[in-house]
């Protein structure tokens, strides 16, 4: 397994489009899905692959993959329906933006690093023929809001919009420590509401610039949560108790002992 040769994975790749062309024709189901009707599909396809990335379970990874491969296929197949691509066309428009967007490794140009082929990576995007005309523009509305911070702070420090130093930012979150305390003693809803954003958006910031990707530490955060609690909810019914009837300071010794797990 893994140890394919290039014709044997062509080979695959073609029978895999072969049972989809099938049943495009003979499966009910396949045959009246559309663009539409698939998208949501797409999205929780995408999630159980980013369970598997994050578990880093290589057995579901691959199977993950061939449900997010075959929507790749499906939405190419319905391209090719309606006369305006295929999946050849798929291929060739990412082979060629893959060229365009590594002109030191296809190119004249040199990056020595990652970090140099990032800095150079906005500006080559905004030279592409139908390309993204604003620096932000690349970034998909329907983003998880919190991935969605963590993409526009990188975007802005790719054209030279970050802080001097990284330690700058724990000023700015001081800051909207202090926004977020004064708009809660007024009580102001709305306002309260943005500061908290303006404050989430500081802390990820803050996480980008010592390396952290904010997402993978807060999933990695909930997972131990969630762990944590489930031996505290256990651990209380073997006891006959219910969380609800326990003190606080009754769950905090059990916490204490889920923590040592």
């Amino acid at each position: 397994m893994g140890k394919h040769t290039r014709e044997e994975k062509l080979e695959a790749l073609g029978k895999m489009l072969d049972v989809l062309d099938i049943l495009r024709v003979k499966c009910p189901w396949d045959a009246k899905q559309t663009n539409d009707s698939l998208r949501t599909n797409t999205i929780e396809e995408v999630y159980e692959l980013s369970d598997a990335l994050v578990a880093g379970d290589d057995e579901n990874i691959k199977k993950e993959l061939g449900d997010v491969l075959l929507h790749v296929a499906f939405y190419s197949k319905i391209g090719d329906e309606k006369d305006a691509f295929d999946i050849a066309d798929v291929a060739d428009t990412l082979r060629e933006k893959l060229i365009f967007r590594h002109p030191h490794v296809f190119g004249d140009a040199t990056a020595d690093n990652a970090a140099a082929v990032s800095q150079n990576w906005e500006q080559i995007k905004l030279k592409e023929k139908g390309g993204n005309k604003t620096v932000l523009a690349g970034v998909p509305n329907s983003l998880p809001s919190l991935i969605k911070a963590n993409r526009i702070q990188e975007k802005a420090r790719n054209v030279g919009f970050d802080w001097d130093t990284k330690e700058q930012v724990w000023d700015k979150v001081k800051e909207e420590i202090g926004e977020v305390e004064a708009e809660l003693k007024r009580n102001d809803s709305a306002r309260i509401e943005e500061e908290f954003g303006d404050l989430l958006f500081s802390i990820i910031n803050a996480a980008r610039l010592y390396g952290v990707n904010p997402d993978n530490a807060l999933e990695k955060t909930n997972k131990k949560f969630i762990k944590r609690f489930n031996y505290l909810e256990s651990k209380a019914k073997s006891m006959g108790r219910s969380l609800k009837e326990m003190t606080l300071a009754e769950m905090d010794a059990i916490w204490d002992e889920a923590k040592k797990l």
